[in-house]
């Protein structure tokens, strides 16, 4: 009773048949308490004992490792209007498989003879360069005729300088000559002029001497006329040597010249067949465009353009696949602070979305639902989230992740550090200090360091 009235009743009525009075009267509390309370400290010394796995959490999302692996959106390389589509909605294709046909929109595509008439022009163009191939030839065997003509002609012209050259000489001699004949004639004139005065030559002499003397200076004249002559002959032979070389260095020029715009007009012709075959290849590789095949073997996830007679521009997205073969790999992003933490190896505990787990962050292999990955790379370069960036794949000699997974799919992640007691993990959060650093090695887990952060 709790005795709280002054009046007493407990000499009115016989306790001892009550005994729940008896035992509560009897019972002692305050050891009870005491026990309780050394008990629970006792347990929790013994658990702040324990070992506690650190760690860094943290989410992200599965992907997977190769860039092709990945949806890729398929874009139209042509402008078009789609004509027919192939495939629907989740049909899985093969690489190579037509997944829609376009037709084509630009008139000047629209010849149906357009790669035919494209390669008549290209073949007429080759022609073309063949036949002025053929007058470079012709041309370069007249510059060579002309030059051995003008060999021969220069030959002829210096002989016949030559002849010129010398006959001069001659007459020249043959003047000097007669002026020498002439000089006599006179002198011997002017002796028998002085012996007739005297008497001494009769008239008949002194005729005669005369008549040598008029002889003597018409042949002086005939000579010098005759050198006149050849000499003019010399220079005629000069003048016609220098007229050979003039024209027939014309002759070639204009060869030259024309062999000149001969290859002119054989490079804009080839330059024209170059660009005839690169027109045929682009409108033959337009005209392979009008199919929109698979890249790869996947599944069609999502189509952009769905209407037939809807027009679509050069660029455009049409339908996206997801690669039906993929290796899956897990992006986490941590903060900062905690990237020295992290090294290639570091064992990572992951937790799908959609696959239930039960989780003890300080026990790791307690935990049930969690599979193990592996860092094999980190960025080098901040995100847009102001977080850094690593790749997870899974882990080697552990159980597989799951095959139902899917890129995109989220994940929870927790990245084991060391292993220290709960006394000492408290303290440090407490003290706001970091966790130790993580040492690898070849199992992917280190004993305690001391080396803080």
């Amino acid at each position: 009773m709790l005795n709280i009235s002054e009046n007493s009743i407990n000499e009115q009525f016989d306790k001892s048949s009550f005994p729940t009075f008896t035992r509560v009267e009897n019972k002692v509390s305050k050891k009870v308490l005491s026990r309780v309370i050394l008990t629970t400290l006792i347990i929790t010394l013994v658990i702040l004992f324990l070992p506690w796995t650190q760690n860094i959490r943290s989410v992200g999302n599965v992907n997977t490792k190769s860039f092709d692996q990945r949806p890729q959106t398929l874009n139209s390389i042509i402008g078009g209007r789609i004509e027919k589509w192939f495939v629907k909605e989740g049909d899985l294709v093969k690489k190579g498989d037509t997944l829609l046909k376009i037709s084509e929109i630009k008139d000047e595509y629209f010849d149906p003879e357009l790669l035919s008439r494209t390669n008549n022009q290209r073949v007429l163009k080759e022609q073309s360069v063949g036949a002025y191939n053929e007058k470079i030839r012709a041309l370069d065997s007249q510059i060579g005729a002309l030059n051995e003509q003008l060999g021969l002609k220069l030959q002829q012209a210096t002989l016949k300088f030559k002849q010129a050259k010398l006959k001069t000489e001659i007459d020249s001699n043959v003047h000097q000559a007669a002026l020498v004949n002439t000089k006599i004639a006179k002198e011997q004139f002017k002796r028998m002029e002085e012996l007739y005065k005297q008497g001494l030559k009769s008239l008949t002499d002194y005729e005669a001497r005369n008549l040598k003397l008029q002889q003597a200076q018409a042949y002086e004249v005939e000579a010098l006329n005759k050198w006149m002559g050849s000499k003019n002959d010399m220079i005629n032979a000069q003048v016609e040597y220098s007229s050979v070389r003039m024209d027939y260095q014309n002759s070639v020029a204009k060869a030259n010249s024309d062999r000149s715009s001969a290859y002119s007009d054989k490079f804009d012709a080839e330059a024209t067949v170059t660009k005839l075959k690169n027109q045929y290849a682009n409108y033959k590789y337009r005209l392979g465009s009008y199919y929109i095949t698979a890249p790869q073997d996947g599944y069609i996830t999502k189509s952009m353009i769905i209407g037939i007679g809807e027009t679509i521009k050069e660029g455009d997205a049409l339908v996206t696949i997801m690669p039906a073969k993929y290796d899956l790999m897990v992006e986490m992003y941590i903060n900062p602070i905690d990237l020295p933490l992290v090294k290639k190896g570091n064992e990572v505990m992951l937790q799908f979305d959609g696959w239930p787990a039960i989780i003890f962050s300080g026990w790791p292999n307690a935990s049930y639902g969690t599979y193990m990955g592996e860092v094999y790379a980190i960025d080098n370069y901040i995100s847009e989230n102001s977080k850094f960036r690593i790749l997870i794949k899974p882990k080697d000699r552990m159980p597989e992740w799951p095959k139902q997974l899917r890129p995109g799919g989220g994940i929870q992640g927790m990245m084991l550090l060391d292993d220290v007691p709960i006394y000492y993990e408290i303290w440090r959060k407490i003290n706001g200090f970091p966790p130790n650093y993580y040492k690898g090695n070849s199992m992917g887990r280190s004993k305690v360091t001391k080396d803080k952060k």
